[in-house]
């Protein structure tokens, strides 16, 4: 991915997302942006007009972090865009190359150590799995591969959550709110383009959906990111029905790049109830990649 058009981009729809309200400024009259103009956020980053029209043109190498500061503070952004910043000026200039997460591929080139399945085999009390930020699954237990059977029903996906959301029509059904997720995924594999630019593998992916997939062309373009480590999703089980689950990412510190994802639901709740039937049902009709979706109703 081109380093100067990414941090064009950013810079860009991060500007246009500031109304002069919400940075302190008057709003004036005959205004031409939607959000703030680049006179505005070099005043308001303590930089001159022509600097700072420089970093909006792509030109991030060499910045200093103090500038880099100024600009988040000036562009209000959050923590996930923040460190999304970092990693675009980081990648400028070369200063990436130690701290880039390993080329993590699919499941079919990378296994995971026999503790880390006996970790994931060890949590029965809901859905858990491991995955790189391109969203690849690269590992999951019984009850993962239960709650997704729609993911290893479709043969070629490469067991890819991006894809199954944007490609797969079994998603739409899945996911009660769709748009949310289809939000957090697009944003997840973004801030992983800004933490690894380099991954052709991550480059195939965004091509491929941006070329069969409307939605998420949209939605990339945003240039929106986020951190995602804890919250609450709705899902839609063929086998048991709704669930409400809540889960927790925590980054693998043994692998970095990689993140294990565990579900839950709320102790005494129906969705608990559900997650035991779901159990039940994959002790005895695990689904698996070759397993046809008429399997399951």
């Amino acid at each position: 991915m081109d380093n100067s058009e990414e941090v064009r981009e950013f810079l860009t729809s991060r500007r246009a997302k500031i109304t002069p309200d919400q940075a302190g400024l008057p709003a004036g009259s005959r205004r031409r942006v939607p959000g703030l103009r680049r006179s505005e956020v070099a005043a308001l980053a303590d930089v001159s007009v022509e600097y700072y029209s420089k970093l909006e043109r792509g030109n991030l190498a060499g910045v200093s972090p103090s500038v880099l500061e100024a600009l988040a503070r000036a562009l209000q952004l959050d923590d996930a865009e923040r460190a999304h910043l970092v990693n675009l000026a980081q990648a400028a200039d070369g200063s990436d190359v130690l701290t880039r997460p390993r080329r993590w591929r699919t499941k079919e080139q990378w296994k995971p150590h026999r503790s880390l399945q006996w970790v994931l085999d060890a949590v029965t009390a809901g859905p858990a799995f491991v995955r790189n930020g391109r969203m690849d699954v690269l590992a999951a237990n019984q009850l993962f591969r239960a709650f997704y059977t729609d993911l290893y029903a479709t043969p070629g996906n490469q067991q890819n959550l991006a894809r199954f959301t944007f490609l797969d029509p079994a998603a739409r059904r899945f996911y009660p709110d769709w748009d949310s997720f289809a939000d957090v995924t697009v944003a997840i594999v973004r801030t992983e383009a800004g933490r690894n630019p380099h991954d052709k593998d991550l480059h195939d992916l965004v091509g491929g959906l941006s070329t069969r997939s409307d939605a998420f062309r949209t939605r990339w373009g945003a240039h929106n990111v986020r951190h995602h480590g804890t919250g609450t999703k709705h899902f839609h089980h063929t086998v048991v029905g709704d669930l409400t689950l809540a889960f927790e990412g925590l980054e693998m510190a043994a692998v970095p790049g990689l993140t294990l994802t565990i579900y839950t639901a709320e102790p005494g709740s129906p969705s608990e109830e559900g997650l035991r039937l779901l159990a039940t049902w994959a002790a005895t009709n695990e689904a698996s990649p070759d397993t046809e979706r008429s399997a399951t109703g």
